[in-house]
């Protein structure tokens, strides 16, 4: 029988260990594994490729993206990097224009130079993306909500455009989380996190994941992710196991708080513009109804009339928000996208979308919801 969501996130792809009856997935702290004969083996060899910690960590976050195979990576980025090597010279590549900086650093200033050409358009319209697709298209990949102006995209829209043309279709739902939204439910065939976000959970693992449905992308994917090594350790792979097990009532938690520290902002006379999908009046309300269970923790606002100093007075005057790159963990954090998760991107280039000097992008935690609106209080003053 299919087990839902939170009973997945405790018990997917993990067994008492056959050994101890040890309840927790052991840490398999190995490199190698001993083989009875060349290659008659227990299906380990060696711990780049496979390692019992890391399978059963792939296998929990398979089951929540409903997904039947996972690969955790090194981090987010070492997750899209892969993907990106399934292309070759002369592919192009639809993405958003309003993505994390280190997506935009690595199409740009990396794979742009092995002649992979890549398209910026605004993903919340799927017809944006169909005008661009030609005979070289590979590739679209998206973010929805987008980091850091959360603008939605319709991702059955845009896998009805991808299937159409034969393109493979990739989302980076590290925003939204599993417990929030399924891509491969909705037409997607490849699902990025980074893992370090909401799914670990504790500000404490950079790793990253891929789930896809298809045998044969998971066997090419599966030859990049050995073949190049971006692999996490079996320590890492423990602690999201843990950060999992708590993952359905956290982001319980982060919604509530997120929605009443967006209703706080909204009315604040310093708050120029707010960023949050459970408004009605934001673009992607109705998508966002659609496709996700409920709008997250994350809030972005613009501040009125502030200069980038003002900004930084604000952003360095929090007592329980620590201003920190990141989000998604259990504590509340601020972060100056500007400067900080999107400084590789060149200024007109981001303030065309509305990354501005005066933007500050809100992770909303778990905590006391009075403590974090006294402190947004104070330090907006």
């Amino acid at each position: 029988m299919g087990y839902k969501f939170a009973t997945k996130a405790i018990h997917a792809g993990q067994h008492a260990d056959p050994t101890t009856g040890a309840v927790m997935t052991p840490i398999f702290q190995t490199s190698t594994y001993q083989q009875a004969a060349p290659g008659d083996h227990k299906g380990y060899e060696y711990s780049r490729g496979t390692n019992p910690t890391r399978k059963a960590l792939e296998d929990c976050i398979a089951a929540l993206e409903n997904g039947s195979h996972g690969l955790a990576f090194s981090s987010g980025m070492a997750a899209t990097e892969t993907v990106l090597k399934l292309l070759k010279p002369g592919d192009e590549v639809i993405t958003g224009d309003d993505l994390y900086g280190g997506s935009y650093r690595i199409f740009t200033k990396v794979f742009a130079h092995y002649g992979i050409k890549f398209h910026f358009v605004d993903t919340s319209e799927p017809d944006h993306i169909a005008a661009k697709i030609n005979d070289n298209t590979r590739l679209i990949w998206i973010e929805t909500p987008t980091n850091p102006t959360l603008k939605l995209a319709d991702i059955e829209a845009i896998g009805r455009v991808a299937r159409a043309a034969n393109v493979l279709f990739a989302v980076d739902n590290t925003f939204a989380s599993p417990y929030l939204q399924n891509p491969l439910d909705l037409g997607a065939d490849i699902v990025m996190h980074s893992v370090t976000k909401y799914i670990g959970g504790h500000s404490d693992v950079v790793m990253g994941a891929l789930v896809v449905n298809d045998r044969e992308l998971y066997d090419q994917l599966f030859f990049y992710y050995n073949a190049c090594g971006g692999t996490p350790g079996p320590q890492d792979s423990f602690l999201v196991l843990r950060g999992i097990k708590t993952l359905h009532l956290r982001m319980k938690a982060h919604c509530e708080n997120g929605r009443k520290v967006a209703e706080y902002l909204k009315k604040h006379p310093r708050i120029d513009k707010i960023y949050w999908p459970g408004f009605e009046d934001h673009p992607g309300h109705a998508v966002a109804k659609k496709q996700m269970r409920d709008f997250g923790g994350m809030v972005s606002i613009v501040l009125k009339d502030a200069s980038l100093e003002d900004t930084f007075k604000v952003a360095s005057s929090f007592k329980v928000f620590t201003l920190a790159e990141s989000l998604g963990g259990v504590e509340s954090l601020i972060n100056h996208p500007a400067t900080m998760t999107h400084g590789s991107i060149p200024k007109d280039v981001r303030e065309k979308v509305g990354v501005v000097d005066n933007l500050i992008r809100i992770s909303v935690g778990v905590e006391d919801i009075d403590d974090l609106l006294a402190d947004l209080a104070q330090a907006l003053g």
